[in-house]
């Protein structure tokens, strides 16, 4: 099963409905220009982009980015390995992007807490 080991060290993702390259490259520790590549490598990835081809990533596209770099980085696949197994096991990677979100809201709910605390 997919449990990215270093996706725990990532940024929490904000509660925002859009993301621009810049703000999923700092939440997803990679570079803008990976991005765009790992755009015409997975097919999964299909940012919106609006005037001037700006991409904007929603909430499941950052965590399908996590994912693809938790597959390439952390555990050694390559890119035709990574694009093989998110388009084979679909139901195995479904369980694990709902763990990065429960991950992600347990995350934002106790920042609540504290906030509620003071």
């Amino acid at each position: 099963m997919l449990e990215p080991s270093h996706n725990d060290e990532l940024p929490p993702i904000p509660g925002k409905r859009y993301f621009t390259i810049g703000e999923v490259s700092d939440l997803c520790a990679v570079k803008p220009h990976v991005l765009r590549y790992w755009e015409q490598e997975f097919t999964q990835l299909n940012p919106v982009k609006r005037r001037g081809n700006r991409r904007y990533y929603q909430r499941q596209d950052v965590l399908m980015i996590r994912q693809i770099r938790a597959l390439l980085y952390d555990q050694g696949f390559t890119i035709g390995g990574a694009r093989q197994r998110l388009s084979g096991d679909e139901a195995k990677d479904d369980t694990t992007q709902y763990k990065q979100l429960i991950r992600q809201m347990i995350v934002e709910l106790e920042d609540v807490l504290l906030v509620l605390r003071k």
